[in-house]
């Protein structure tokens, strides 16, 4: 008797001592791996199994962060702008006809940072609504993160990025990974909150790839205040300007290169370089040859504080973020701006709504712009390989990713004095200093350059 006794008292307390182990480990691996949240538990799931309070729900998640979003935006630029007001389902609905029309296959991407989590929102053509709580990925932690990945790629002969980059990736990425290979997604379209604006997306890495490997990407600043429409053509006009000297900012000697291998080598159009490169001959130009693109040279900088602060650089004068849309870039509406010798304050939330907001602001359907300003050598084999491959596609976010792995993969390499790319070879003046230029696959070179508004 005293021995069943005993051998139920062991019995128990190991039970109890199991039981209290097991609740630790829970409660610690909850703490340290990625948490789901509401409509997704395990596997994706299709939106018919999701019941209908729940989809409810997250429709109004979105609604208010794109709401808060909508205000940031406007208070920052001191004027309103317009607001589509898409729900869930009409965001789900719009992707799929997308995918009918563009052939391609995208998702949206809210990503959130809070004090203890990040939090991240997956929309997808077939409504997959998904929702997770990072705790790893608080803003502390990524800010940290982000800090030694802009600090580690402005050194192109180092792989020290690499670390920062792939925890940023198994925090942003990782946890949606299953649902997008569910639904086999091929584009993402990123709508960040504070400190991630500024993120060069490309350059996440999962171990084994870049994300740009992966995914055509873009960034928008709200579904609902981006210009989703698709059109299948692109146009065929370029304005192409610039200057290349400069009284008290940095000369670009390489911008002459860049102009006149974009037009009219690669595609048609028309020129203003350096003293014909002022505000009002541009929008001049515009407004009487209606092109579809504008390439503006030149130093563009978004810089902490109020719009004021942050500007394109003409050979007349500067204009402010605050009065970019004075050059009437809506009248008739460009399709794509790109300004390709950007600086700005990356982690900085003002500068980050410049950059983030410079399509919106600017009154185009897209824009393209760089997180720093890359050597000139580097500029204009992105630049050529992009427009290269925006001849045969219609899909912006594309020809930029296809341009970025070609410099990936050494697709294009510098011999001598001359660029030789997929298409073209490109002589580069003597003046121009190819300095470390020749490991052009390192993401210093190509991964700060965004597509920012509609990616298609």
């Amino acid at each position: 008797m005293f021995k069943s006794k005993l051998r139920y008292f062991f019995v128990k307390k190991s039970y109890v001592m199991i039981s209290c182990f097991l609740a630790v480990f829970i409660i610690l691996a909850q703490s340290y791996f990625p948490q789901s949240l509401a409509l997704s538990q395990t596997d994706p799931q299709p939106f018919q199994n999701l019941r209908i309070e729940d989809v409810t729900k997250f429709s109004e998640a979105i609604e208010k962060i794109e709401l808060k979003w909508e205000r940031d935006y406007e208070r920052h630029f001191k004027r309103n702008f317009a607001n589509r007001n898409r729900s869930a389902t009409k965001i789900a609905n719009h992707l799929s006809q997308i995918k009918q029309q563009a052939g391609i296959n995208p998702a949206i991407i809210w990503a959130i940072p809070e004090d203890n989590f990040v939090k991240l929102m997956l929309v997808t053509p077939e409504r997959q609504f998904v929702v997770k709580k990072i705790r790893s990925g608080n803003k502390k932690a990524l800010n940290k993160q982000i800090k030694k990945l802009a600090r580690a790629i402005s050194d192109s002969s180092s792989l020290a990025y690499l670390p920062p980059a792939r925890l940023l990736h198994r925090s942003l990425l990782r946890p949606l990974e299953p649902y997008l290979e569910a639904e086999k997604i091929d584009t993402l379209l990123f709508c960040n909150g504070s400190l991630l604006r500024s993120l060069p997306l490309a350059a996440l890495h999962d171990g084994t790839k870049f994300l740009v490997e992966k995914y055509n990407i873009a960034l928008i600043p709200a579904v609902n205040l981006t210009d989703l429409e698709y059109e299948s053509d692109l146009g065929a006009k370029v304005l192409a300007a610039g200057a290349s000297e400069f009284d008290q900012l940095p000369n670009l000697p390489g911008v002459e290169v860049e102009l006149n291998t974009i037009v009219p080598k690669i595609w048609s159009g028309s020129k203003l370089l350096n003293q014909d490169f002022t505000v009002e001959n541009l929008s001049k130009a515009h407004q009487s040859g209606s092109f579809d693109v504008i390439h503006i040279a030149s130093h563009s900088q978004f810089n902490p504080g109020v719009p004021e602060e942050s500007f394109i650089q003409f050979s007349d004068r500067k204009i402010s973020l605050a009065n970019v849309d004075d050059l009437g870039l809506n009248l008739p509406e460009v399709n794509l701006l790109v300004l390709s010798a950007c600086q700005t304050a990356m982690g900085n939330e003002e500068a980050e709504f410049g950059f983030a907001g410079l399509a919106m602001q600017a009154g185009v359907k897209s824009a393209l712009a760089s997180l720093w300003n890359v050597d000139d050598t580097g500029t204009i084999v992105l630049m050529s390989e992009f427009y290269q491959k925006l001849k045969s596609t219609s899909i912006k976010a594309q020809a930029l990713r296809e341009a970025q792995i070609a410099m990936l993969n050494q697709d294009v390499s510098i011999e001598g004095q001359q660029i030789r790319g997929s298409e073209l070879a490109i002589p580069l003046p003597s003046r121009i200093s190819k300095g470390s230029a020749s490991n052009l696959q390192h993401p210093y070179y190509w991964s700060g350059f965004t597509m920012i508004g509609n990616p298609w």
